[in-house]
């Protein structure tokens, strides 16, 4: 029963209530949040953590009028529910439902879209600036969790925001700073009296009185500024946004309703930009997540009794799973291999590495950009740094890994994980754009594994080379081959033929590999024999192979887990037009020039015919073409 909620359609519903209700719409919307992601997965515990702190902005600031953006998305579930989207909240993140993340076109609430960290400030900044050039009020507003704050990118934004003086409030979601409890306590209150409309008039009134003085009144003021900071520098950690020309207010308790409404409305008209600091507790309210957060970060179906995880059943490791135990593998013999991660150990497998080599491990925090060029100084050393980042994330870090790492030939390896479709997540983390984005880098070598175990066999292909590598391989769990105990090496640059047939020469990537295997045996029962490639390398291409096998069929097919435009398919139809051929017909299958949608990996891949059904289709329809224009050649000839 969610009685209180049950009567919220839309924000200003929520200025309906009394400041003692407020406590009771929290439990609600949380035991909401529980109970929908239990069955759906997501991102649980940061969005538990700040169930209270949206009711308060709420409850004090006006939507229709204030802007909110919400860093990443993590944390912004109870900000769907309260906009209108409690009705829908069932079916975030299934395919044709609500999105995980802030979304503009889904609702006029949803300010920014957001998904990668680090750009709520920037975003607010930009509209904040844009509104004074339209001559609009109203509060713009960013909250960022406190990981978010370890990118530069929020550096970049707070540095320019204290320098212009915008009117944006910053609100800092801290769920990871341990304070004492008393000075905590003291501090919340320093900045709460602190930020009332009397002190901060009184404030001004002093200051506008000793400026009055003639000669030493500037320096008055200066000194009278310098006292305050010192009380409050003694009390609270904001130090470091006052020298950015931000008024700090905080750490404020993030799930004390009372105190925040306190605070916001005692802000909410100051002329400047404010750093408000709240401390949150992740997974707020359900005691598994408090007491796993990490775990409860983003997660899949699961109990809501004992916060288990639903079992799937299968023994077969995930390709990360079979990433960090190779790389330990590798590692126990070779001590120069160094492993890095941007704040993302657990998720990219590298827990096990830090927890056996911790000095050989290093997480820099949400830094894509630094883990790149960082990496790059290690390598000039003489070390093998193996930085395992999701695909989606490597974005940010094109520039360092083309001037830093490859220009200078440097042998850094870049474990791309979550390369393709990865489902629930959506548009922001499909990790279908970098073998376009790497394909075209010199000096770089871009592998893409058809199993698990060729993923460990890549991995030591890797450590051998000594020169700038990447492997891209898919979430989820691998095929169910055999690991091999010692992984070898593959030669560089050499595709694998699976099997030889005369009508048609399929050539699929990675992941598209298995379907593709599955397709050419269906075509085999139709009498249609293919040749099978298993491409491993998109960079350098075993042109030998490929143009062997196109000139001998004359119909080419290539599958890929990427987007079309640059990417593998594009790198054949070079290679083939470069060879003068004539008569060969190619057609190319991946990701269209779109964003994909979130919704289950295996129906999207099927949607984009990325499956064993879409590749047999497409196979049927290019053997067809061939055979009537050979027919109708024969009919002319006649």
């Amino acid at each position: 029963m969610t009685p209180l909620l049950d009567d919220i359609n839309n924000p200003q519903d929520i200025k309906k209530l009394s400041i003692e209700q407020l406590p009771t719409l929290a439990e609600e919307i949380r035991r909401t949040i529980i109970d929908t992601i239990s069955k759906t997965g997501g991102h649980l515990a940061s969005s538990l953590g700040t169930v209270d702190l949206t009711l308060a902005l709420y409850f004090v600031f006006d939507p229709g009028v204030d802007q909110i953006v919400w860093d990443v998305g993590h944390q912004a579930y109870s900000h769907k529910i309260l906009t209108g989207r409690k009705d829908t909240f069932s079916t975030i993140r299934k395919l044709g439902g609500i999105s995980g993340f802030p979304k503009i076109e889904e609702n006029r609430y949803d300010n920014f879209g957001t998904g990668h960290s680090s750009t709520s400030i920037s975003a607010a900044l930009g509209i904040s600036t844009a509104r004074c050039l339209l001559g609009e009020c109203g509060r713009v507003i960013a909250v960022i969790g406190d990981g978010s704050m370890t990118g530069g990118q929020a550096f970049e934004a707070l540095n320019q925001a204290g320098h212009l003086q915008k009117n944006v409030i910053v609100v800092l979601n801290d769920n990871e700073m341990s304070i004492d409890p008393n000075v905590g306590a003291l501090s919340s209150f320093l900045s709460r009296k602190l930020s009332t409309k009397t002190i901060l008039r009184m404030k001004k009134e002093i200051e506008i009185f000793l400026r009055s003085f003639p000669m030493i009144g500037e320096e008055m003021v200066k000194i009278a500024k310098r006292a305050e900071d010192a009380i409050k520098g003694f009390f609270t950690p904001g130090m470091l946004f006052e020298a950015m020309n931000f008024q700090y207010f905080g750490p404020i308790d993030g799930h004390r309703i009372d105190q925040l409404v306190e605070t916001f409305n005692n802000i909410r008209s100051i002329d400047a930009p404010i750093v408000v600091h709240v401390l949150t507790k992740k997974g707020k309210g359900y005691r598994p997540a408090e007491k796993y957060p990490t775990r409860f970060h983003g997660i899949g179906q699961f109990d809501v009794a004992t916060g288990k995880p639903v079992n799937s059943g299968s023994t077969i490791p995930t390709y990360t799973r079979v990433f960090s135990k190779t790389l330990l593998k590798l590692a126990a013999k070779n001590d120069k291999i160094v492993a890095i991660t941007a704040a993302m150990a657990e998720g990219t497998g590298l827990s096990s590495f830090a927890n056996k080599y911790p000095d050989r491990f290093y997480d820099v925090g949400i830094a894509e950009q630094h883990a790149v060029t960082f990496a790059a100084g290690l390598a000039t050393q003489g070390f093998i740094p193996v930085i395992a980042i999701y695909s989606t994330f490597l974005q940010r870090a094109y520039d360092q890994v083309l001037h830093d790492v490859s220009l200078q030939n440097l042998p850094v390896i870049i474990a791309i994980d979550r390369g393709g479709i990865v489902g629930e997540d959506g548009p922001t983390h499909h990790g279908i754009f970098d073998i376009a984005y790497l394909r075209c880098v010199p000096n770089l070598t871009l592998m893409a594994p058809k199993d698990e175990n060729e993923l460990a066999r890549m991995l030591a292909t890797a450590v051998e080379m000594r020169r700038p590598a990447a492997i891209r391989y898919p979430r989820g769990r691998g095929t169910g081959v055999k690991l091999d105990t010692n992984p070898r090496p593959l030669p560089v640059g050499r595709a694998e033929v699976i099997r030889e047939g005369d009508d048609i020469t399929i050539i699929a990537l990675g992941s598209m590999v298995a379907p593709a295997v599955e397709a050419s045996e269906r075509l085999s029962n139709m009498g249609i024999e293919s040749t099978l490639i298993n491409a491993r390398f998109v960079k350098p291409l075993d042109v030998d192979t490929i143009l062997h096998h196109a000139f001998r069929t004359g119909t080419v097919l290539t599958v890929e887990e990427g987007i079309l435009s640059g990417g593998f398919g594009s790198a054949v139809i070079e290679e083939i037009m470069r060879s003068d051929a004539s008569g060969i017909t190619v057609k190319s299958l991946g990701i269209p020039d779109r964003f994909v949608e979130h919704g289950p990996q295996e129906i999207l891949r099927d949607t984009y015919d990325l499956s064993a059904r879409g590749i047999t289709k497409a196979a049927l329809g290019m053997v067809a073409a061939r055979a009537a224009r050979i027919n109708e050649n024969v009919d002319i000839k006649g």
